[in-house]
Formats: structure tokens, C-alpha cells, sequence
């Protein structure tokens, strides 16, 4: 598969020309890649109005992936989410008041999207019952209840799958409860852009969403930053207003870096990425067998992730005295994302860390969400003048803006909320302990 914008800029490099133009290092700095660091030059496309290089290669990008459209992003699945959220809600029903339907464990992401476009979040609840803020189990038999009992069809629905602890929603079924509602399913696939690649598709397009969004860089050969929107072949209508859309989100110096490394990721997928891909998904299945065995507790997960229950704190601790750093660790869990550049050396070093740690792990048990009052809208709430205090001097206010780290970026508390005791209790057994509220 060709590489038009690493080519493009290879052939600058090679011309000498005199860079007369931004950025200020001229192609000569500290870290090296000064070179290949380009802006909008005569050839070089513009990420938000493309019809030339950066068009290419996302038609390449969207071959791969199986799309009707898919478009680059150089900030992230947090701007694709924003993106794919404002498309959906320009197209409702304006007789209607705007109200997207959401799965609790969402982005925060979602909740500047509300304040920025202006609409309301209703929320999809846990089915169940979970052990985590940052799982929300959805089932389709559920979501059709949901629907059914609401009274204005929401303009979306939005799941977020596969979830930050590796969980998956069953997106096959789901999409086709929304259609059969008329409504459009996005999903924020911001931890799984490999699911295309694997022996049996698992990605979200595949499966009936109508858009959805990949963080190329969580788990693809690409730089941080690097992102995916994809529009389904059926629903296809949002794609015409997506580079519009990305731009009322992003930068006007989208990296030139960054698109070089999705136009790389391109050449890379189609060349042996699924057959190494397979491989690591194999060698990752044997290391949780393996741990099993040593009586530690691994979750259902996808094939990339091994999520511990268990002492999530002492675990990390334990892993990064053994030269592992993980990719996120709270009390009750601890999260490993492998990929097919992960080294044999590092499985090994992985079950040797972990092995004599059964003792560590347990059983989590189920987390009470609380469901807080409203007060506001997200919008009244982020827009209003607010503070920062202390966690025992939050109890009663309204939430301003959703106080949480990253990762996870998942609201404990969403703005416009009431914090009540059950609600500070969750901040505090997070480690939150000041928050931002509505003076």
C-alpha cells in the first residue's frame, strides 16, 4: 500500500529547498525528527479541507478498516468523539429536545461535547451491577427498554467499547436495537482500532455502528495523538460535514508528524500486522493461562489486554520493580496492553513478576454507583463561575467540571451533579480529593 504523505514529505527532504516557512526549528532541533516536522507547504494537503496526499491516504485507511469514510485525526479519540457526537446531533429531529443516551463509564470527552454543543446526557446504567467506574455492562435487551420508556427518541446512543478495563459490549446486537429504534449508534473505540485485524472482525464498523472512533495509538504502530473517524457505509450522510466537524474540535496545525505515522500505520496494516497481530493475541492468551494457573485472577477481557483483580496498587508496584510499567492501576485492578512490537522478553518478564503474586489478588466486589441529582445542565455547569475545594467542602454543590485523572478520563461525577456523600465517597476511594464546582 503507497504512503503518499511520508513520500511528500521524503521528497522535500531530498530537494533542499530553503524552509522559509513555519515551524521556527527549520527542520534542525533537540529531539531529531525536526526534519520530517512539516506545515500546510504547497503539496502537503490540509487535514481539514483534504483532496490531495492526506485524501489519499485516508482512502487507504478506509479500505483497511472496511469503512464507507474514514478521516485522520491529530488530537486523539477525544476529538473524534466530540466530532462524531456534534454530526449526530446536526441531523436530529429539531422539533426535539437534543439528548444523547450514554453509557455511564463514557469519556469525559462526551461531557465537554455536551457543554460546547449544547445538548443533554441521559445515562445507560450499569446491567448488573459492576466492580468498576470504568465498566458499564449494556445489554440489548436492556438498551431496547431504555428506548421504548423514553418519551423523545435520543439523537444518539454511545457506548464506549472496548472499555478501559478491556470489557466488550455485544455492539452486534445492540446496533441492531437502534436501528430498529431509528436511532444512530456511535461508539468510542478509542482501545480496540486492532479489532479489525484479528481472524474474526470485532470492530465496531463491522458490526453495525454507524460511526465510531479508534485511538490509532493506543494499540496500532502509530505516535500518540493519532486517531480515526469512521463513518459506516450505510450512514454514509455524516460524512459529508466530518472534516467540518474535526475542525470545530482541533487544531488549525494539525502534526505533520502524526500523519506521517497513520500513513506509515497504513502500509503497516496491510502488509503482515494481522499475522503478528494473531501471533501476540496467542502469546497473550498463554500468559493468562499461566497466571491462572499460579491462582492469580485474570478478567474477561479482549485479546490484548490482562487486567488483574485484585491489589491494583501493590500489583503495579510490584511489576515496576520488575522493570514493567502498566498501563493503569487502581486499588481493586491493574491493566496490561500488549501489541505485536511487544518483545518475547517482556511475557517472560510479566509471569516472572507475577507469579509468586496470588496473594494479591482477590475478587472485587461490586461497586454501588451512586445516581446523582441534577441540578444543571452539563452546559450551565461547565459555563458557570466555579471553584476549587477540598472534597469535604464539595458535599452539596454542583459539580463544574468532571474531576477525574487520565487515565481513566471517566466522570465520577458528571457537571451539573449534586455531590452527595455517596458521591464523595466514590472521589475518595478514587483518590480525588479536591474538585471544581459551581460557586
Amino acid at each position: 500500500m503507497n504512503t503518499p504523505i511520508y513520500d511528500f514529505i521524503t521528497r522535500y527532504l531530498e530537494s533542499g529547498t530553503a524552509r522559509l516557512h513555519m515551524p521556527g526549528h527549520k527542520g534542525v532541533g533537540l529531539l531529531g525528527c525536526e526534519a520530517r516536522d512539516i506545515t500546510e507547504i504547497t503539496g502537503a494537503d490540509e487535514l481539514y479541507a483534504a483532496e490531495g496526499i492526506i485524501a489519499e491516504s485516508e482512502k487507504n485507511a478506509s479500505l483497511l478498516f472496511g469503512s464507507g469514510a474514514t478521516f485522520y485525526a491529530a488530537e486523539g479519540s477525544s476529538q473524534c468523539v466530540r466530532a462524531m457526537l456534534y454530526l449526530a446531533m446536526a441531523r436530529r429531529d429539531l422539533s426535539v429536545r437534543p439528548v444523547a443516551l450514554a453509557a455511564r463509564n463514557a469519556h469525559k470527552s462526551l461531557i465537554y461535547a455536551a457543554a460546547l454543543c449544547g445538548f443533554d446526557v441521559e445515562w445507560l446504567w450499569p446491567e448488573g451491577g459492576t466492580d468498576s467506574v470504568c465498566a458499564c455492562p449494556v445489554t440489548a435487551a436492556g438498551l431496547a427498554a431504555r428506548l421504548d420508556a423514553m418519551p423523545e427518541k435520543p439523537f444518539c446512543v454511545l457506548l464506549t467499547s472496548p472499555d478501559y478495563l478491556g470489557g466488550v459490549q455485544d455492539i452486534a446486537a445492540i446496533s441492531r436495537v437502534c436501528r430498529r429504534h431509528g436511532v444512530p449508534l456511535l461508539v468510542d473505540n478509542a482501545h480496540g482500532a486492532y479489532l479489525r485485524f484479528l481472524p474474526r472482525d470485532r470492530h465496531p464498523i463491522s458490526l453495525g455502528a454507524d460511526m465510531c472512533c479508534d485511538s490509532a495509538h493506543k494499540t496500532l504502530p502509530a505516535l500518540t495523538g493519532a486517531a480515526y473517524l469512521h463513518i459506516a457505509p450505510g450512514a454514509m450522510t455524516y460524512a459529508d460535514g466530518a472534516r467540518d466537524a474535526l475542525a470545530l474540535f482541533g487544531s488549525t496545525s494539525p502534526s505533520y508528524l502524526i500523519l506521517q505515522s497513520l500513513d506509515l500505520c497504513n502500509a503497516r496494516l496491510a502488509g503482515d500486522f494481522p499475522a503478528r497481530l494473531r501471533a501476540a493475541a496467542e502469546k497473550v492468551a498463554s500468559l493468562k493461562a499461566a497466571l491462572i494457573r499460579e491462582g492469580l485472577t485474570i478478567l474477561p477481557t479482549e485479546p490484548m489486554k490482562l487486567t488483574l483483580a485484585g491489589d491494583g496498587h501493590a500489583l503495579a508496584g510490584v511489576l515496576r520493580e520488575n522493570g514493567v510499567e502498566c498501563e493503569y492501576a487502581d486499588p481493586d485492578h491493574v491493566v496490561l496492553m500488549f501489541a505485536p512490537d511487544n518483545a518475547d522478553a517482556d511475557y517472560a518478564r510479566v509471569a516472572r513478576a507475577l507469579a509468586p503474586c496470588a496473594h494479591l489478588c482477590r475478587p472485587v466486589p461490586p461497586l454501588c454507583l451512586p445516581i446523582p441529582r441534577r441540578a444543571m445542565s452539563p452546559r450551565e455547569a461547565v459555563f458557570a463561575p466555579s471553584e476549587t475545594v477540598p472534597l469535604e467542602r464539595a458535599l452539596g454543590r454542583v459539580c463544574a467540571a468532571p474531576t477525574v485523572s487520565c487515565p481513566p478520563a471517566i466522570p465520577l461525577a458528571v457537571s451539573g451533579e449534586i455531590i452527595e456523600k455517596d458521591t464523595a465517597a466514590l472521589f475518595a476511594r478514587c483518590g480525588v480529593h479536591r474538585v471544581r464546582v459551581v460557586k
